[in-house]
């Protein structure tokens, strides 16, 4: 289809790779913990509509000269650790808040949410040469449409990983409403959260290109 190959086994690829716990996963389970299933779903949505930016950078040729660049590479790569890092320490500081069901979800805060979980994604340099490296391995030699070809790759493996972030919400958002405390757990996921941002902001600065 689109002039790729071996689509089965991209699909399953992307799966497993989905599956695997990074900053994306652990904000969203930050925010389905907290903000309940509609915080989760607006930062599964966040986070899926930040992979387009780099699905979008792979198609156009972005994401090569990004790859050949050492400068711009490190340039994006330190502003989305600086951003991982800020991220982290306002979470430590939030206090403790309510479980707080989806109609009581203010405009602001649910935009915020989204916002945040794009930039989490969109800021990642190493997302972009993820799909470099990746789309092409399933794109034919023969086909005649390569940047659909590489497009249609990146959609479906955005459509299928942000399908498996809203389940993650669910789940999260669903598991934490069994519990009674949801002050102490509230404040217990942004400590933790925000401590894995930090990780996650200090491994990407610290990582080579």
């Amino acid at each position: 289809m689109f002039g790729t190959r071996d689509l089965s086994l991209f699909v399953a690829t992307g799966l497993l790779l989905n599956i695997m716990p990074g900053a994306d996963t652990m904000y969203i389970l930050g925010r389905s913990g907290v903000q309940g299933f509609r915080g989760g779903l607006l930062a599964a949505l966040g986070v899926g509509a930040g992979c387009l930016v780099h699905i979008t950078a792979a198609v156009l040729g972005i994401s090569a000269l990004l790859a050949a660049s050492a400068g711009a590479f490190a340039a994006i790569k330190m502003i989305g650790a600086v951003y991982l890092f800020y991220l982290g320490i306002s979470l430590l500081r939030k206090s403790a808040m309510p479980h707080l069901p989806a109609a009581d979800l203010p405009k602001t805060a649910a935009m915020r949410i989204f916002w945040q979980g794009f930039l989490t994604n969109a800021l990642n340099p190493k997302v972009a040469l993820f799909f470099l490296a990746l789309l092409p391995q399933f794109i034919s030699a023969e086909a005649t449409n390569k940047p659909l070809a590489m497009l249609f790759l990146g959609v479906l493996f955005d459509f299928n990983g942000t399908l498996w972030n809203i389940l993650v919400a669910f789940t999260a958002s669903s598991l934490a409403k069994q519990f009674k405390h949801a002050g102490a757990i509230s404040t217990w996921l942004n400590r933790t959260v925000g401590a894995l941002f930090i990780y996650f902001g200090v491994r990407l600065a610290a990582s080579r290109n």
